[in-house]
């Protein structure tokens, strides 16, 4: 017997694959400006800024929104770096060419270990941008590096209260709490992790070993 389809049910995949596909030409877009960052690194600024970056918070918002809804579902690694680094164009854009030109200056002097004007221009950028969620990841790095770890842990913390979905700061902060023995909390940060972006590098893995250090047998 051949399977009836509801009305409207090719119409819906129809509307579903265009929805897919022009999200998958957004992270392309995104992709085509300079260099994406590697984790936690401070590597040098970008060369140039894409012209398919969000223009105004409201863009942005929906932009990270329909990325993030994209990597979750992503179907293997590769389409999941892809759309991770197009994610990691939009963090690292903030819509003002001053802030924009402090990250680049502060990432360039983490790039030339002048760690103390790194920290000097972030800690400016919060003050002049407090809801520009990447100045809190990278000041949290920055105090990482200098066994900062209460202030990178605020910092962190502060990342994620803006943006929940933030992978990077999500890795840092179970790497930093499965440090200080805080394993239960490492655990959870691992597992949502997971849930926002289901290849990052290692979160499975440290996923299994921590529910067997938490309970033995997992949860």
């Amino acid at each position: 017997m051949t399977a009836a389809f509801p009305p409207g049910y090719a119409a819906s995949m129809t509307r579903m694959r265009f929805h897919q596909t022009t999200l998958a030409a957004l992270a392309l877009a995104l992709l085509m400006g300079a260099p994406v960052l590697p984790a936690w690194s401070q590597g040098p600024p970008a060369a140039h800024r894409g012209s398919s970056l969000p223009k105004t918070p409201a863009e942005r918002e929906k932009t990270l929104s329909d990325l993030y809804a994209l990597l979750a579902t992503a179907d293997d690694e590769e389409t999941a770096k892809a759309i991770s680094d197009a994610i990691e164009r939009v963090w690292l854009h903030s819509g003002s060419p001053t802030i924009d030109l402090l990250m680049e200056r502060s990432i360039k002097a983490m790039s030339d270990k002048k760690v103390e004007l790194a920290l000097k221009l972030l800690d400016h950028v919060v003050e002049l941008a407090p809801d520009f969620t990447e100045a809190w990841n990278r000041r949290a790095y920055v105090h990482f590096t200098q066994n900062d770890i209460e202030r990178a842990l605020g910092d962190l913390r502060r990342t994620l209260a803006l943006d929940p979905h933030h992978f990077k700061a999500l890795d840092g902060l179970g790497q930093i709490l499965r440090e200080i023995g805080q394993k239960k909390a490492a655990l959870k940060a691992f597992k949502q992790l997971l849930d926002v972006h289901p290849y990052w590098s290692g979160a499975k893995q440290a996923v299994d070993e921590l529910e067997r250090e938490v309970d033995g047998q997992g949860i």
